[in-house]
């Protein structure tokens, strides 16, 4: 049982990591050059998973599952961020 409620905190985890990761880089990375990086989604979800091991490990439920889960998710979030930005612009009444 644990485990499926693990398996589901992950996948919620990841999901969300990357809506709001692609949401970031296409609204705010927007104008920068960091998006230029071809590696940027990489790194993006190597340092989230970094980020996420220490807080993982002292939870109860979940594990390294999540983390990975977490780094999966922001590092195609950013990928896939970078390609929208790489459109034209959206404005709000589009």
């Amino acid at each position: 049982m644990f485990g499926l409620i693990a398996a589901g905190i992950a996948g919620a985890a990841g999901i969300y990591s990357h809506v709001k990761a692609r949401g970031f880089v296409a609204r705010r990375l927007r104008y920068t050059s960091i998006v230029e990086r071809p590696l940027l989604g990489v790194w993006a979800g190597v340092g989230a998973v970094v980020v996420a091991a220490p807080v993982v490990a002292v939870l109860p439920i979940v594990g390294a599952g999540t983390a990975l889960a977490l780094g999966a998710g922001v590092g195609t979030g950013v990928a896939l961020g970078v390609q929208d930005t790489r459109g034209p612009t959206k404005f709000l009444e589009d």
